[in-house]
Parts: C-alpha cells; structure tokens; sequence
C-alpha cells in the first residue's frame, strides 16, 4: 500500500544564516510530510567552534515556538569527514541508517541536506547497504553546471565538506541536487514578509527578526531582502512536479568546488522550483499556525 504520508529527515546547519528556519518550519507544518527527526549539522568553523551545537540551540528553539515536544532530534558530527573513507559517527547519522532500513518503494525515506553532506556520508560509510535501499537523498549545494554564474567562492555547504559530497556523489544513492544558481532565486523581500507573516505568531515574528538581523550583521551594504535558498529542498519533495530538472552523470569536487569526471551515476539536477507555490504554501501554513495557535495572554 503507498504511504500516506512521505517520510522526512531534515540535516540542517539551522544557525549557519536565517533560511534554514523557514525550511524547517515549513516541513514540520506539512500535514502530508512525516519528519521522522531533525539533525542539526555543524557548519564550519570560521564564524563559531561549536557550529553544530549552536545549530541544535537553534532547533530547539524552533521546535518550542511550534509547541512541539514529539519530534526526534539527533545530534549530526560536529565537523567534516577527515577523508573519503573515515565516517565521522554521530547520533544523526545513526538515525539516517535507522530510517533507511524502513524504507520501501512504496514509502521511500527523503533525507534533505540543507548543508554539508556529513552526516549522509557517514552513513554511507558506515553501512554501505544504503545506496540499494529507498532513500533520496536531495542536497541544497553545489555550483551550477553550464551557466554563466558567479559565487564569491567555492559554494558553502559545499566548502564545509568537499570529501563528504564526493562520497555521496561516487556512491550511486538516489540523489537530487539543488545548486546555487537555481536555490539563490528564492528570495523574499522584508515588505512581504511583514504583509504575509508578521502578527500572526510569536514564531512567526521570530522567523522575520532573526532574518533581519542576520543581514544586519553579515552584509555592509543596504539590503531589504534574503534568499531562503534551503527551502527548495522540502517544496520539491511535497511537490517533486513543481520543477525542471535534468539528469546527469555524476561529477567530483575539486579542492576550488569545481566540478571534475566522476563515477557517472544519474544525478536528478534541479534547474527551476516553482517558488510561487513554494512561498505561498509556506505562508498559508505559517498564517494557518497563528491563527490555530493563538498567544497565550497572562
């Protein structure tokens, strides 16, 4: 019998900038998307030594803004992979071979990645097995392929594990691939936030002053606006025809990012995300959640 729900584990590096949150939210108000646990992710040391601790503040505190104590919560590594053939053990990655193993044609496991890929290739590692059972793996990073497209450098959750994505890339698991180009047009501007969200809750008012904040204290010029670019990851699994995609052969990751010949197994490549439905059905549940959960006044 085919699920009625889809099964979801989201990796996130939650505290790594202000679109994670929004990514979260939305999958955790999904009545169609089962979240069998959040794993927070580290997210490199440059701006915190404790990138995956702060990640799991992060989730927490999302989780106690939505009222929720029922969600399985499992700690990712708290860096990279040393090498292409170490793991880097951790409760999440535990949890990823866990799920896996429940996994069917009929009711596959999604693991969305809104960072590095840690935590997927130490499952991998770990239990080989994976890549022959029915998990998708879909990964917000990367460069694009073929466009005239610039990033300051190599594309960061990328950068925050290179060995880790070649693993993943090299080991023929079902895999969807969201990369820069296409995850840095889902912007949204400060008016419509506040003309869609803000009121309605005190997690909604949350999710805006947090974004704010962060481009406060991150950009130097004058900016009104965020991409909540790890959101694509759960619109395409609620709605996987709500896209363009191709399939390519998979490539490797040299040290600079770029792209190199790899092991050639078919890699679903997004290329647009309907990011209308995308924003509208995440306002609606986010305006929906306010109005169902009214604040409590003393």
């Amino acid at each position: 019998m085919t699920a009625t729900r889809r099964r979801l584990i989201v990796d996130t590096d939650a505290k790594n900038e202000a679109d994670d949150q929004y990514a979260i939210v939305h999958a955790l108000l999904s009545p169609t998307l089962d979240v069998r646990g959040i794993v927070p992710a580290h997210f490199g040391a440059e701006r915190s030594q404790t990138s995956m601790l702060d990640s799991r503040a992060e989730v927490d505190l999302l989780l106690r803004l939505l009222g929720r104590d029922d969600v399985t919560v499992a700690n990712g590594a708290e860096r990279g992979i040393a090498d292409e053939s170490t793991p880097a053990p951790s409760p999440g990655a535990d949890l990823i071979v866990a799920e896996s193993k429940l996994a069917s044609a009929d009711d596959p496991l999604f693991v969305t990645f809104l960072g590095p890929l840690t935590d997927m290739a130490t499952a991998i590692l770990t239990d080989p097995a994976i890549v022959d059972r029915d998990v998708v793996v879909v990964w917000i990073g990367g460069m694009g392929y073929d466009v005239d497209w610039s990033y300051p450098a190599v594309e960061f959750n990328l950068r925050n594990d290179i060995a880790a994505a070649n693993v993943v890339f090299d080991s023929g698991i079902t895999l969807w691939q969201v990369p820069a180009p296409i995850y840095s047009m889902v912007s949204v501007g400060y008016a419509e936030l506040e003309e869609k969200i803000a009121g309605t809750s005190e997690l909604a008012d949350y999710l805006i002053a947090q974004l704010v904040e962060f481009n406060e204290a991150h950009h130097g010029e004058p900016i009104e606006s965020r991409s909540l670019g790890d959101s694509p990851a759960i619109s395409l699994v609620l709605n996987p025809r709500g896209s363009v995609s191709r399939t390519i052969p998979s490539r490797r990751f040299g040290v600079d990012g770029g792209y190199l010949p790899g092991a050639g197994h078919p890699v679903k490549v997004f290329e647009q995300v309907d990011i209308r439905y995308l924003l509208e059905d995440m306002f609606a549940k986010i305006r929906r959640f306010g109005r169902e959960h009214p604040a409590r006044t003393s």
